[in-house]
C-alpha cells in the first residue's frame, strides 16, 4: 500500500522520477495514468473500478454538453449523476441510515467526484474543450497526488502542466522539493501523531480530565489536524515539484487569519475556491442583495459540512462556520477593519478561538459527544495541564517538550512566511557551511521527535 507515510511512496516516487524524465513529454500523461492506476489498485481495488466508472460516466457526457447540442442540459444532469450520486448515496444517506456507509467507503469519493463535477461543469460553460480520450480524462481524475485527500485539480491546469513539463531533471527543483516533502513529514510525524495521543485520550473519555487538560487537547486537536493537513499537502507539492508540476496551494498560515472569512481564504484553499466557484457564485454570490448573499454563504457552508461525512457534527461545523461569516458581514466597518495593530492581534486570537470550538464539534463522534465534551469542560473542576502528562498516554516530560518544540517551529515558520520570506530560497543562497548546519540540524530534531511507528493515516483521507 502505496501510502504518502509509508516507505513504499518513496521507492514509489523515486522509480516514478525515473521513468518520468525518460519518457518523452507527450507521453508522460501515460507514465502519470499508469502510476495513477498503481497506486490506487495498492489502496483499494474495488474502489478503483468505482472511479473508473465514474470517469467513464462524466466523458461520455461531456462530449455531449457542447453548445451545439439543443438535450445538453438532460445530459448535464445525468453527468452529475455519475459525478455526484455515489458521494450523496455512500455520505449524505449515511446520516439518515446509521451505518449505511459503512457498506462501501471508495477512497478520494469526495475529491474526485467533486473534481469530475468541476470538469464537466467548466465543458457545459464552455470554459473547457471535453476531452476526447477518456484515457487522458482517468489520467485527471485518478491523480494519485490529490486522490485522497486533495489539493483540487483544475483538469486545464493539470494536464496542460503535464504536458508541458520540464525535459530535464533539474537537481536545485528537487532539491526544493525534497525540503518541502522533509517539512511535511516533520509536521506529520513530529507534530500531528504526537498530539493525537493527546486528543483522542481526551476524546475517549472527557470525564476523567479537568477543564485545562480539556481545553488544551481541544487547542492540540486544531494543531494535530493543521500539522496532519498541511504536512500531507506539503508532501504532495513536493513531489509535484520534484516532477516540475505545480499543484495548488492548500494553506496560507491559517492560524494567522483575524477573521473567519480571512480564515477560508488561507484553510483548504482550493476547496473553498471549488465551493465559491461551483455553489457560492451560481446561487447569486453577492450579485442579489445582502439577503441573498447571506443565504447563499449559509447554504455554501452547509453543502461543504455535508461533502466533509455523513455526521450531523459535520453539517452543524459548516453551518456555525457559515453564520459566523455571516455576522461578520454585519459587523460595522471599524470591527472588520482588522489589518494590523491591537484589532489585527485580538481578532487572531478570536478566529482561532472560533477554530478551536467549531473543530471540536468536527472532531466530536456525534452531537450528543460534543455536548458532553463541552459539558466536562464546563463542570469538570481543575486548570493542571500537563503535570500528570501520563493520563494523556504521553510517556515523559520530553514527551511533552517535543509537542510543544514542535508547535512552537511550525509557528515560527508560519510567521517568517507571513513576511514573505521564502526560507527554502534563503537556504539555498546560504553558504554550504551554514546550509549543512541547517541540514544536520533538521535531520536531528526529525529523528529526536518523530514518531515512526505511531501513524494512524492522514486525517483527511477519511473524508
Amino acid at each position: 500500500m502505496f501510502s504518502l507515510d509509508s516507505p513504499a511512496f518513496l521507492l514509489f516516487i523515486a522509480i516514478l522520477t525515473i521513468l518520468w524524465y525518460r519518457t518523452a513529454p507527450n507521453r508522460r500523461w501515460q507514465v502519470l495514468l499508469a502510476a495513477n492506476a498503481l497506486f490506487c489498485l495498492s489502496i483499494d481495488i474495488g474502489a478503483f473500478f468505482a472511479v473508473l466508472a465514474a470517469s467513464a460516466g462524466v466523458w461520455y457526457v461531456a462530449l455531449r454538453t457542447v453548445s451545439d447540442n439543443p438535450g445538453r442540459r438532460k445530459w448535464l444532469v445525468v453527468g452529475l449523476a455519475f459525478s455526484l450520486l455515489p458521494l450523496l448515496a455512500l455520505k449524505y444517506s449515511g446520516m439518515l441510515v446509521p451505518g449505511l456507509r459503512e457498506l462501501y467507503k471508495p477512497f478520494g469519493l469526495s475529491y474526485y467526484s467533486l473534481q469530475l463535477t468541476g470538469y464537466l461543469l467548466d465543458v457545459y460553460h464552455g470554459r473547457i474543450e471535453p476531452e476526447s480520450k477518456f484515457s487522458r480524462l482517468l489520467c485527471y481524475s485518478t491523480f494519485f497526488l490529490s486522490m485522497t485527500q486533495g489539493p483540487f485539480n483544475r483538469y486545464d491546469d493539470l494536464m496542460p502542466q503535464v504536458d508541458a513539463a520540464p525535459l530535464c531533471f533539474d537537481s536545485q527543483r528537487a532539491v526544493y522539493g525534497a525540503q518541502r516533502c522533509a517539512w511535511g513529514y516533520f509536521k506529520k510525524l513530529a507534530i500531528a501523531d504526537r498530539a493525537a495521543v493527546v486528543v483522542n485520550a481526551a476524546f475517549a473519555n472527557p470525564h476523567a480530565f479537568n477543564r485545562g487538560q480539556l481545553i488544551f487537547a481541544a487547542v492540540m486537536y486544531s494543531f494535530q489536524l493543521y500539522a496532519d493537513f498541511s504536512g500531507y499537502t506539503d508532501i504532495v507539492l513536493g513531489v509535484g515539484e520534484i516532477l516540475g508540476l505545480r499543484l495548488p496551494e492548500n494553506f496560507r498560515q491559517p492560524f494567522l487569519a483575524a477573521s473567519v472569512k480571512e480564515l477560508w481564504a488561507r484553510w483548504h484553499m482550493s476547496l473553498s475556491h471549488w465551493f465559491r466557484e461551483y455553489v457560492y457564485i451560481p446561487l447569486g454570490g453577492n450579485r442579489k442583495g445582502t439577503f441573498r448573499r447571506d443565504v447563499n454563504l449559509l447554504v455554501t457552508f452547509l453543502v461543504s459540512g455535508i461533502w466533509h461525512g455523513a455526521n450531523w457534527t459535520f453539517l452543524v461545523w459548516g453551518g456555525l462556520h457559515g453564520l459566523a461569516q455571516v455576522a461578520e458581514n454585519h459587523l460595522p466597518q471599524p470591527l472588520r477593519s482588522r489589518s494590523r495593530g491591537v484589532k489585527r492581534i485580538a481578532g487572531i486570537g478570536l478566529t482561532f478561538a472560533i477554530f478551536v470550538v467549531t473543530f471540536t464539534i468536527f472532531r466530536a463522534d456525534s452531537l450528543s459527544s460534543a455536548w458532553e465534551y463541552f459539558a466536562c469542560i464546563a463542570s469538570n473542576p481543575g486548570h493542571e495541564v500537563l503535570s500528570q502528562y501520563w493520563v494523556f498516554g504521553l510517556t515523559s516530560r520530553l514527551d511533552v517538550l517535543e509537542l510543544l518544540a514542535g508547535i512552537a517551529m511550525l509557528i515560527g515558520a508560519d510567521l517568517i512566511h507571513e513576511k514573505e520570506i521564502h526560507i527554502r530560497a534563503r537556504l539555498s543562497q546560504s553558504p554550504r557551511a551554514a546550509r549543512w548546519v541547517v541540514y544536520e540540524f533538521a535531520i536531528f530534531a526529525f529523528l529526536l521527535m518523530a514518531r515512526f511507528f505511531s501513524s494512524g493515516g492522514f486525517l483527511y483521507a477519511r473524508f
